[in-house]
């Protein structure tokens, strides 16, 4: 049973539930109305291809994070070899790089009229030929290089955390380095592996922008052309409500294979345990290396090139008033969201009870959900609410009668909150939990309580974990691109929105300028992400 105080957060927390909530129960609302033209049409044409599709790249996809993150973290954790040091921490700077961008850079460069290709012909021949950039394995390549750092961090993080202990028990039973990996490092590693592999899933699902690029139909394309192509909300929410039932698959097999095991407790390693030299040593550098040369650098540098040559000229007031809108979006997301995760938080802290816990966990679920299945089951909640509620009423009162809901910078907002409210809440409950009960109880036995006690005791411990958090959020709503895609008002036009615009229309080198601004924004939580990655360590 609760107390009273507790009480006071029941409201809050189950509202802020529901709020989440609201995008699944409209999804599946929406079967109660099938457009059997447009269904029969996508099953006779497109259905069978794009659960094809979708499965190939997640198995592609998954097997590749697995391979390159796994290495590459064990390399950089347990082995010294050269330039182990400075490529530590930079194998995590692809993180910065969205999907869409590093995608129309691979296809610029590597395809049959981009420079590469140009310049073997000009070499060795018209006779030459590469292999399609545009294909199955294209796609499965961009979305490796951009989702490894996902497996390559939480593996790093669990290889680090494996004392010398075990491993030199391993060593001492017989096992060359190769066969303590394999049994003993990495299934002590498997729920961190299994954690990243299921984050990288879920980015792949959700991805839209990639896809698009290399005109390979997912579910995600499918729903932007059941909706503009077919001008069927209805059947693009029946379609997300698919694509969310794949997510609710990868989590639950996720925790299946991750099952009752915990990580060892051990006293972290200072140093690597194998020092490699010779051939092994300059084969790690070299695979570290070419990853880190494929993922970052020669697409920066591509990126920089068509700055230079076309981009630049499109550094004109249509160009700042993009950046403007971007990042005011990207401001009154992060203020909402850090505002509701940090209620969420308190909440949690305050009210330690089940309904309040179950519903904080609710409301940290939209980060399950694609930004394309959140735009269509938020737009078809608004336009239902239109239809019934606001058109009527705006007639009753004398106004003009239109929707005020749909396509609203509400609408857009909601979907941000929805989406990111897991990535603040994180930060702010660790900052939360560091603040011992004793500081607020004293607070309380001076006379401070109420609004005085939250800004004068908690608000300035908790600015370092309300700056990361707000920062965060806000580099993220800058490269979401379904929802702002599906959703923006009219003239609310963002970097993400100009980058597939252009790439649309395969001007690569003109959307070099916004692709450049966003990494360069992305790099400031990375950059975040390794001063506390080498502060634990």
């Amino acid at each position: 049973m609760a107390y009273p105080v507790q009480r006071r957060w029941y409201l809050l927390s189950f509202a802020v539930a529901a709020v989440v909530l609201l995008p699944l129960s409209v999804l599946l609302l929406s079967w109660h109305e099938v457009d059997r033209e447009i269904w029969s049409h996508l099953w006779e044409t497109q259905l069978l291809r794009l659960i094809s599709n979708t499965l190939t790249l997640l198995v592609g996809v998954g097997v590749g994070v697995v391979l390159l993150g796994v290495s590459l973290a064990w390399l950089t954790t347990m082995c010294e070899f050269p330039g182990r040091r400075w490529l530590d921490w930079a194998l995590m700077l692809p993180f910065a790089i969205p999907a869409y961008v590093l995608a129309f850079v691979f296809i610029g460069v590597l395809d049959f009229s981009g420079p590469v290709q140009s310049l073997a012909r000009e070499w060795f021949g018209s006779g030459v030929r590469f292999p399609r950039i545009r294909s199955t394995g294209g796609v499965i390549t961009v979305l490796v290089l951009v989702f490894y750092p996902y497996v390559y961090l939480l593996a790093r993080s669990a290889f680090l955390a494996q004392g010398r202990g075990l491993m030199e028990a391993a060593r001492v039973l017989g096992h060359s380095p190769w066969q303590a990996f394999w049994s003993v490092a990495l299934p002590m590693a498997r729920p961190a592996i299994g954690a990243g592999l299921a984050l990288a899933m879920m980015e792949t699902l959700a991805d839209f922008g990639a896809v698009a690029a290399f005109n390979y139909d997912t579910f995600t394309t499918a729903i932007y052309k059941t909706w503009y192509g077919f001008f069927s909300l209805t059947s693009a929410t029946q379609l997300a409500s698919l694509l969310l039932l794949g997510v609710m698959l990868v989590l639950y097999g996720e925790r299946r294979a991750r099952g009752a095991s915990r990580p060892a407790i051990e006293r972290p390693r200072g140093e690597p345990l194998y020092r490699l030299r010779g051939i092994k040593a300059l084969a790690a550098s070299g695979w570290c290396l070419l990853v880190f040369l494929c993922a970052f650098i020669i697409p920066m540098l591509q990126l920089l090139v068509w700055v230079w040559a076309r981009g630049r000229f499109d550094l004109d007031e249509r160009y700042f008033s993009l950046i403007s809108r971007s990042l005011t979006l990207g401001g009154i997301a992060a203020l909402l969201t850090v505002a509701v995760a940090l209620l969420l938080a308190f909440a949690r802290r305050m009210a330690p009870v089940r309904p309040v816990k179950a519903a904080v966990g609710l409301g940290n679920l939209g980060y399950a959900l694609p930004g394309s299945v959140l735009a269509v089951a938020i737009m078809l909640a608004f336009s239902f609410l239109d239809r019934e509620l606001v058109i009527p009423l705006s007639g009753w009162l004398g106004g003009a009668g239109r929707p005020l809901l749909l396509g609203s910078l509400a609408a857009l907002l909601l979907a941000y909150l929805i989406r990111f409210m897991a990535v603040a809440f994180g930060p702010l409950e660790n900052a939360l939990a560091r603040i011992r009960p004793s500081l607020p109880q004293a607070a309380r036995s001076l006379g401070v309580g109420g609004p005085a006690l939250f800004f004068r005791v908690y608000l300035p411990l908790l600015v370092p974990g309300t700056l990361s958090a707000a920062l965060l959020v806000f580099v993220d709503v800058l490269k979401e691109m379904p929802a702002t895609l599906l959703m923006r008002p009219f003239g609310w036009d963002t970097l993400a929105v100009r980058i597939f615009e252009m790439t649309s229309e395969g001007e690569w080198a003109r959307a070099a300028l916004p692709a450049v601004t966003l990494v360069l924004v992305g790099l400031l939580p990375v950059i975040l992400l390794i001063h506390r990655s080498a502060g634990r360590r």
